[in-house]
């Protein structure tokens, strides 16, 4: 079997399902892609130490939202649970002594099911999601790097979070023109991403331009490291999506 490709995707808020490009890009993107056998996903607004494991069997969602329409907390997404992905992550992490907890009320947030539903609208894909032990870009790239074999057995490991987001920040012009801290925040981005200087990258705090603006706390850049970790000897990502939302940039990547 071919090497499942891994994803980097920005994943918007709850008002995604109403934004027809991007909703057609994901559809699009998908389509694309082998049917994977189960999903893995590490998204922005899950942080726990140690990595832990969401549900198994029946998989919830989780509106970690406020203040938006009533229809937004209506959205279902009955995806069958993973739990012999979720072996397979323990015996993986726990080989190398990486400890492993379980949250099994834990369902998926909207980092994770927003994509989805518009990628894999079916819902009939097991999805597992997991944690983010730590903000910190080595150790999330070596958690990614623990996951890659997932990769051979059809898995698709997905990291989701926004590529820059400052939500104080986000652009109010009418012409749509983004913010010159994302704009040369997601330049910088994608030139070191098509270069692949995966070192760069996760110094990128001190190595971007308007790196605390465009993160001021670095949550949804993070799951980019854990993707480069799953694909650390394979070369740089493809970007399959960007321009900007509301002037946050949205680029999106495939890598292999």
């Amino acid at each position: 079997m071919t090497r499942t490709p891994v994803l980097y995707l920005s994943h918007g808020a709850p008002p995604l399902a109403d934004d027809t490009t991007w909703t057609r890009q994901l559809a699009g993107w998908s389509a694309d892609l082998p049917k994977p056998r189960a999903i893995l996903v590490v998204s922005a607004h899950w942080e726990e130490a140690p990595l832990t494991i969401g549900a198994t069997t029946t998989v919830p969602l989780v509106y970690d939202f406020w203040g938006f329409p009533e229809r937004y907390y209506q959205v279902k997404y009955a995806a069958p649970g993973a739990p012999e992905l979720a072996a397979k992550v323990r015996k993986l992490l726990r080989s190398t002594e990486t400890p492993v907890h379980d949250a099994p009320e834990r369902g998926l947030d909207h980092g994770a099911y927003v994509p989805l539903v518009e990628m894999y609208p079916d819902a009939d894909i097991p999805v597992l999601q997991v944690s983010m032990p730590s903000l910190d870009p080595r150790e999330l790239f070596d958690v990614g790097r623990k996951l890659a074999p997932l990769r051979d057995e059809g898995v698709l490991i997905i990291g989701s979070g926004f590529f820059t987001h400052n939500l104080s920040g986000m652009a109010r012009a009418t012409d749509g023109t983004p913010p010159a801290w994302s704009a040369e925040f997601d330049h910088w981005g994608a030139e070191v991403l098509r270069s692949g200087d995966v070192d760069t990258l996760l110094d990128f705090r001190h190595k971007a331009p308007a790196a605390t603006l465009a993160h001021p706390r670095i949550e949804h850049f993070a799951p980019l490291f854990v993707s480069l970790g799953a694909t650390s000897d394979e070369g740089s990502g493809r970007t399959v999506i960007d321009g900007f939302w509301h002037g946050l940039a949205k680029r999106s990547l495939q890598f292999s």
